[in-house]
């Protein structure tokens, strides 16, 4: 299951797309990309693979809705996101991610970007269904960021639940959503600024300062959604872009 995306100039060319893998393209303002699959979710052996390149082009990428990860007894479901920009700039704004109980995903992302690229990427981890606590069983991640074709950052781990589950009881934290947000612009130390005088204090420098990192957690999403749009509009205010509608109210 995979879609291959491409824009060159701000023209759209599909160059694969293989069901269960759907979406929706819409231009009347900007390039606009709704990723979905059919079911809305990935299941054991599950090989979701997603290419975007973006050479001289503005495009904005969402999921239509959260992304459910259904139980599996031995196989992990597997994400793939591999981007690549060159003199572009990428919005990508995913909806919550849900492991249902004994659930197990491999997340991978690599993104690898130019000087003259800028981009804004936000994942979103729940606790589960509302009537699960972190009852999945793994999540292994798998991040490499590319600033000039070296590596700027790169996360590899494994959650657990059961010990997520434990910490968060050990430390009485009832916030239970978390996003996290990787930012790159043409001005890193002067946005970073702007995040901290808007009251975003967990954001800081990746290695060489090439990108912005950050993390923040709630127990409502409708607080996790809010943060997530308050930082992206100062995203694109900084890039001197005007507010945009993702279409989901």
């Amino acid at each position: 299951m995979s879609i291959s995306i491409n824009f060159t100039n701000e023209i759209f060319s599909l160059n694969k797309l293989q069901l269960p893998t759907r979406y929706y393209y819409f231009n009347d303002t900007e390039n606009y990309i709704k990723l979905l699959s059919i079911g809305e979710g990935i299941f054991p052996n599950d090989r979701i693979k997603s290419n975007i390149n973006l050479e001289n082009s503005n495009a904005i990428f969402t999921t239509e809705s959260a992304t459910k990860v259904y139980p599996s007894k031995k196989d992990f479901g597997i994400n793939y996101i591999n981007i690549k920009l060159k003199n572009s700039n990428l919005e990508f704004l995913n909806d919550e991610l849900i492991l249902y109980k004994s659930s197990k995903l491999l997340q991978i992302l690599r993104i690898d970007a130019d000087e003259n690229s800028t981009f804004f990427y936000s994942d979103i981890l729940t606790q589960g269904r509302s009537y699960e606590h972190f009852d999945f069983d793994s999540m292994l991640v798998r991040n490499k960021f590319f600033c000039n074709k070296e590596l700027e950052y790169y996360e590899n781990f494994e959650v657990l639940g059961k010990d997520l589950k434990d910490y968060i009881k050990r430390h009485e934290n009832k916030n239970y959503i978390y996003l996290k947000l990787y930012i790159k612009t043409n001005d890193n130390e002067k946005f970073l600024n702007i995040l901290h005088s808007n009251g975003f204090n967990s954001f800081t420098f990746s290695k060489s300062k090439n990108m912005i990192l950050g993390s923040l957690s709630s127990k409502d999403m409708i607080d996790i959604k809010k943060d997530q749009k308050q930082i992206w509009i100062l995203y694109r205010s900084f890039l001197e872009k005007n507010e945009f509608n993702l279409g989901k109210n």
